[in-house]
């Protein structure tokens, strides 16, 4: 029958491979093994004869020959990615690194694809990289690092080892096989996949009503269906497809945020993949810390973790008590996320990479414990003033700050006069102007600043500087973040001003100006903010004295938008949110200065 040529179906296949480990005795032993019905068994078994692949329950040389195609040549395990969603345990080391019932999760992986004959291992790392690279010495994987891990999804993971995907397990580091999956010989590429009793928000998985099993398509949401999980097979077809389709479309700047599922799903009709069903606790995905807990009860306390030493200890709590973690939206600098006791839900703050050169976090808790000294923040307990984490309160259904709102305009005010009133100094100084030419500097090192009017307009703020300074106006702590989404305000109208990094010593001036700038208040707005500021209508040294910190505060931002810009990172309409609001009031201010010679 010529089958060296030809395709096994899937059946045969079954058969084939299970007469290949040598253990039947029995056609009912070959239908158990198999997993088909004994009438499917004999069938196939007996064309497999017929064939010349069987002689009996033994497999001949034209049917080892036969498997070949179908053996698996090599694995790929994803390890590269963030793992935000494992927050803060992943802040300290991959997840896949995590030890769960005793074993590091990829290392359990890849000692189960051992166990299948599987030895060729590649482990694609990026983010932490270095924490993985004793698994090549320990297991003798090999290493291949993703540089853009951080700015693409995990299509980039794939992207750099295109050249290894044959009929390829592909596999994510972080995954838990209560039994081993992984086979040494299979019939086509699947995916492996669970079934869900009831609602889901798993991708739910539809099949063609003309190729039994074949994945037709995707739903995000469901019930009574079965959803993707787990580890994946490209076959050789598969495999040289999917290549050919990631090439075509890697650059396309849709392709970056998608996951390499999404572009299978794109052409679902030209690749050939199935469905490969599992029982339940085969196959263990973690999505948080409280679904790794309750598959490993003991985790959180043989957890080597500083993070989660840092919360016990300043809270007096147990690891235990901790749950209900999950990850905040980030910020620029920081990582943060949420947990909860029993004695309230809180936020625990880990410094960003980078952040020990730009945050003076000495100063920022000094300004802290005089906010909540002076009420003006509720959420702060505590921060490690040399490594900057921090501990907070959070704030459910709180609410931000309306800047249009002119009753709640007038409390943004009255916090900043409150601050400003303080008798709390610290070291760090800050200055609107000195940190636009900062950012001026790592302009002029990519080259000349060719941007039309940029030079004018520096000349501007250079002299409404000097203008600004010669008021003599005293210096005072400032946030110098002051904007509205750092205006928290609880279900009992408490407000809490937060994100105290910028904190220093300032004109006073400086709030008024992030805070006109940054909410994008009108010009009668920002003149109402202002005699709420003061608590009576400013007088006109007054007005144009903070005018020139909106038009200083405009320019500063501006020129740090062409920063991030010109650094590859995308500013939005901000870049001429800034623009326009130093364009604008730096021509004001420096005719309200020339009419009061």
């Amino acid at each position: 029958m010529g089958y060296l040529n030809m395709n096994l179906s899937e059946n045969e296949f079954k058969v084939l491979a299970t007469l290949n480990g040598g253990s039947v005795a029995s056609q009912r032993d070959l239908a158990a093994a198999a997993g088909v019905s004994l009438g499917t068994a004999n069938r196939s078994h007996r064309a497999l004869a017929e064939a010349g692949l069987a002689a009996g329950f033994d497999l001949t040389e034209a049917g080892r020959a036969a498997l070949e195609p179908y053996r698996v040549e090599n694995a790929v395990i994803m390890a590269a990615g963030l793992s935000s969603r494992f927050a803060p345990i992943s802040y300290e080391k991959p997840k896949g690194l995590l030890k769960v019932r005793g074993e590091v999760l990829v290392e359990r992986q890849i000692k189960q694809l051992q166990e299948a004959g599987v030895t060729d291992i590649t482990v694609v790392v990026g983010y932490k990289k270095e924490y993985f690279f004793y698994l090549e010495d320990a297991f003798g994987v090999s290493i291949v690092v993703n540089p853009e891990y951080a700015s693409r999804n995990n299509n980039s993971t794939l992207k750099v080892v295109e050249h290894l995907l044959g009929n390829t397990y592909v596999c994510s580091s972080d995954d838990y096989f209560t039994v081993n999956p992984f086979e040494p010989y299979v019939w086509k590429a699947y995916y492996a996949a669970e079934y869900a009793e009831g609602p889901t928000r798993e991708w739910c998985l539809k099949t063609s009503a003309r190729t039994r099993d074949r994945i037709a398509g995707v739903t995000v949401g469901g019930s009574d269906a079965w959803y993707m999980i787990g580890h994946v097979y490209f076959d050789r077809a598969f495999s040289r497809r999917f290549v050919e389709i990631l090439d075509a479309e890697y650059d396309l700047p849709q392709t970056a945020g998608k996951l390499w599922e999404e572009l299978y799903l794109d052409h679902v009709k030209e690749l050939d993949m199935r469905v490969r069903r599992y029982e339940p606790g085969v196959i263990f995905e973690f999505d948080s810390l409280d679904e790794v807990r309750a598959f490993d009860p003991h985790f959180l306390e043989n957890l080597d973790s500083e993070v989660f030493d840092n919360i016990t200890r300043t809270l007096g709590c147990a690891k235990s008590e901790i749950h209900d973690v999950y990850p905040l939206k980030q910020g620029l600098t920081n990582l943060s996320c949420h947990f909860r006791t029993s004695d309230g839900e809180y936020v625990y703050r880990h410094p960003g990479i980078g952040t020990e050169n730009l945050v003076d976090r000495a100063a920022e808790v000094k300004a802290q414990e005089a906010a909540r000294d002076l009420g003006l923040d509720g959420t702060f307990i505590f921060e490690d003033p040399v490594r900057g984490w921090k501990v907070s309160r959070f704030i459910p259904r709180c609410r931000h700050l309306d800047p249009h709102d002119d009753a709640q305009l007038a409390r943004a005010m009255r916090t900043a006069a409150r601050l400003h009133a303080a008798d709390v100094s610290v070291e760090r100084a800050f200055d609107f102007y000195a940190e636009g030419k900062r950012y001026e500097s790592i302009l002029l090192a990519r080259g000349s600043i060719d941007v039309p009017g940029y030079h004018e307009m520096a000349a501007d703020a250079r002299r409404v500087k000097e203008l600004a300074d010669a008021d003599g106006a005293p210096a005072c702590l400032t946030h110098n973040d002051f904007f509205h989404l750092n205006f928290l305000i609880d279900e009992d109208d408490r407000l809490s001003l937060i994100d105290w990094e910028y904190a220093g010593m300032a004109d006073y001036a400086s709030d008024f100006g992030t805070f006109t700038v940054c909410c994008e208040l009108t010009d009668e707005e920002a003149r109402r903010a202002l005699a709420h500021y003061f608590g009576r209508e400013p007088t006109p040294a007054e007005v144009r004295h903070n005018f020139a910190y909106v038009a200083l505060a405009g320019w500063c931002w501006y020129v740090w938008a062409l920063v991030k810009e010109a650094e590859g990172d995308f500013v939005g309409e901000w870049l001429y949110i800034y623009y326009n609001y130093a364009k604008r009031y730096l021509g004001e201010v420096l005719r309200l200065y020339e009419e009061a010679v």
